[in-house]
């Protein structure tokens, strides 16, 4: 059922912009939630429509109807989802290679994992008004692993402002070409988009963002390392990047300059992540193991790879 929250300025107190007072006042909601909310109409101000930057001057009543959450224009699909952790707040998935983890555009709009969330999760609660699973963080296509996902809006934005914060422990492993050394190190170099091919990014200390990748070498091979990898920062391609410039790409990653034709996919999975429950304050710890064609290429990495 839609619900309708009614507040009032106190009078002679300047709140400032209408949507800065909502956010500071109904917490549960995102601000980008609160904006859309005001620009479809759902908010007033002594009865009249508003807009965002509307200024509130003391005395007034602002009321927001909250709508019930739509479906999205996305097919649910009944798809087997390997779940670590589940409750009525979030969950997390072990997601398998080559799935995306949400449509893209340009890019199918089947077969993702959004798409399998949507049919594995009867009870979401909405995100921006939408009955659709929050992704908080993103895998590569190519990249197994855990990720964590959000039920309701609130739940997605708190476990963002861990991930912003940097409290979220993600912990990973990485085939990787060439000896690594020394076995436990950090790269520090800053990540931008690539100014020519705009789907990947590059090293670049003038324009890009600060990253921290932490590395430690768990086993060596003839001429591949694997690798334990702790990801401090949070950019696109951060791992896959800062191993290409260090000259040790990742197996399989021909896109930054790996030899092709040695694994059908990028030899990287997310391995474990812990975080704390945004609603519950408890530590929620998952880990999975490596899946079975990145084992069999360790077995080949042993004896050297063509």
């Amino acid at each position: 059922m839609p619900r309708e929250l009614r507040l009032s300025c106190p009078p002679g107190f300047a709140p400032g912009r209408l949507d800065v007072f909502l956010a500071k006042s109904l917490t549960e909601f995102s601000r980008e939630h609160l904006k859309l909310l005001i620009e479809q109409g759902h908010v007033t101000v002594d009865g009249k429509p508003c807009k965002p930057a509307s200024r509130l001057s003391g005395g007034e009543t602002v009321v927001v109807r909250v709508p019930d959450p739509v479906a999205v224009a996305l097919e649910a699909e009944e798809v087997a989802l390997d779940v670590c952790f589940e409750d009525e707040h979030l969950l997390v998935v072990n997601k398998p290679r080559g799935m995306l983890t949400h449509p893209a555009s340009g890019r199918t709009t089947v077969g993702t994992l959004v798409n399998a969330l949507l049919g594995h999760c009867k009870d979401l609660g909405g995100i921006h008004g939408e009955l659709r699973p929050g992704i908080v963080h993103r895998l590569d296509r190519e990249t197994t692993g855990l990720l964590v996902v959000a039920k309701t809006d609130v739940v997605q934005r708190l476990l963002a402002a861990q991930f912003q914060a940097r409290t979220v422990v993600k912990n990973y492993f990485a085939l990787v070409h060439g000896a690594v050394v020394p076995a436990h190190g950090f790269f520090r170099w800053a990540i931008a988009r690539h100014p020519v091919h705009r789907t990947r990014m590059r090293v670049d200390e003038d324009r890009g963002r600060a990253a921290l990748t932490e590395f430690l070498v768990v086993a060596r091979f003839p001429d591949t390392t694997l690798v334990r990898v702790r990801l401090h920062t949070g950019r696109t391609h951060q791992i896959r990047v800062h191993f290409s410039y260090a000259k040790h790409p990742l197996v399989g990653d021909v896109a930054y300059g790996a030899r092709a034709g040695i694994f059908a996919g990028v030899a990287l999975h997310s391995a474990r992540l812990r975080f704390t429950h945004p609603v519950t304050g408890n530590p929620v710890v998952c880990s999975r193991p490596l899946p079975p064609d990145f084992c069999e290429l360790l077995r080949r990495a042993r004896g050297g790879l063509a």
